[in-house]
């Protein structure tokens, strides 16, 4: 039985603030910050039992191998000679976000009726752009089985991909053939589009979708220039509904008829800019909560803690929970130290609609799962890394003996250095 599971990135040990993100306000507004791995990758499991606990499937993805000096030897140097700039980027922990893993396309859309799943090349960001590897070998060892899955390369340079962040799906129900919208940008001074027409023009024909029901959407470049380094920043899909910001796109009423033309029960809730603007959409991450369909009926959002902390987001969105619209209810995640790195609930989860029976079980949670990585990231993970920690050898090696740890305690040692 086909049905929607959220994939969460497990934060790995050497989460830091080493402001590597250009575009992304909370990275650079946070940059030299003391970061707390531990508590950070403890909030991110929590949300996954949140999730557990609304009667929701979950998975997870496990930390990337840190530092990764296979790539600081492509570039011919090593961390002890390394810049700082490469060295920060060499144990960057960004992989965490699984929003920017891949994207996925459910067997419904595709034309062999299998799940096709592209992980994202994220070029754009050095600190990212080693991330792919890791990450096919994990959709490699997950989605094993071919019957059901097609596993493909990333695009290739120079095309920036940055995977589900720019991407959604609409459709009558999860198991149900759907509408896929591809978001790219073009800029929006003084900040780079991460994601090129080009790319997500590529993966929509690698996973073979019906060309009538794909649609590619440009971001308004005043959401990009406003610090919406993703679409998922200032829009976010749910089956038909698409919940949004006013600025979101920059032809928003040509998208929305072509949703609704394809889609009729398309229902649309736009958030305008004279209830909450760009900044607050920004500083609270209203639309990069997870929205998701509830086992018992009906739709909930769960939103970063900054969300109710911002007077003019949380008025508006018990307004909107206390009419009849399909969002019935709101939960709230504590994810201070993602969200000081420029992540909420949607960047830690990659969503695949699929068989659960056809996946590793190993990829998949359940509360006794979730209890045992919570033993070993106490017991494991750094309590805090200053950026000037980042250049000692005690780090590495304990960053690197961290992430073993997880991986023999969730017997997925094929992942280990």
């Amino acid at each position: 039985m086909l049905t929607e599971i959220n994939f969460d990135g497990i934060v790995g040990p050497s989460h830091n603030y080493a402001g590597l993100s250009h575009g992304n306000l909370a990275s650079t507004r946070n940059f030299g910050r003391v970061s707390r791995p531990r508590d950070a990758a403890l909030q991110g499991l929590a949300k996954m039992r949140l999730n557990l606990e609304l009667g929701l499937v979950q998975g997870w993805f496990m930390p990337q191998d840190r530092p990764d000096e296979a790539w600081l030897a492509r570039l011919g140097t090593d961390m002890a000679q390394a810049t700082p700039e490469l060295r920060y980027a060499a144990m960057s922990a960004s992989s965490m976000w699984a929003a920017n893993a891949a994207t996925v396309s459910p067997a419904p859309d595709t034309v062999d009726g299998r799940c096709h799943l592209t992980p994202a090349n994220l070029v754009t960001m050095p600190h990212r752009s080693h991330e792919w590897p890791g990450t096919l070998a994990q959709l490699r060892l997950a989605f094993a089985n071919a019957d059901h899955f097609a596993i493909h390369d990333p695009v290739p340079p120079p095309f920036g991909d940055e995977g589900a962040a720019n991407h959604m799906r609409f459709c009558a129900e999860h198991d149900s053939a759907g509408v896929e919208v591809f978001v790219y940008g073009m800029g929006g001074a003084p900040f780079p589009a991460r994601q090129h027409r080009e790319a997500s023009a590529a993966v929509a024909r690698l996973h073979g979708l019906d060309p009538e029901r794909t649609i590619l959407a440009r971001q308004s470049d005043e959401a990009i220039a406003a610090g919406a380094f993703h679409n998922d920043v200032v829009a976010v899909a749910n089956e038909y509904v698409l919940f949004a910001h006013e600025q979101a796109f920059a032809d928003r009423e040509d998208l929305y008829a072509a949703l609704r033309s394809r889609l009729p029960e398309l229902v649309v809730i736009e958030v305008p800019a004279s209830s909450v603007s760009l900044a607050d959409t920004i500083a609270s991450y209203l639309f990069n909560a997870q929205l998701v369909t509830l086992p018992g009926g009906g739709m909930a959002l769960i939103l970063p803690g900054e969300a109710r902390a911002t007077p003019s987001v949380w008025a508006w969105l018990e307004q909107m929970v206390g009419g009849n619209g399909p969002i019935r209810e709101l939960h709230v995640a504590d994810l201070r130290e993602s969200m000081a790195n420029g992540g909420g609930p949607a960047c830690l989860r990659l969503r695949v609609v699929a068989d659960p029976t056809s996946i590793d079980p190993r990829f998949l949670v359940s509360p006794d799962r979730l209890d045992l990585a919570e033993q070993i990231v106490s017991q494991h993970w750094p309590e805090e890394i200053a950026p000037h920690d980042l250049a000692r050898p005690a780090l590495w090696q304990t960053v690197r003996s961290a992430r073993n740890a997880l991986l023999d305690g969730l017997s997925l040692t094929e992942l280990a250095d």
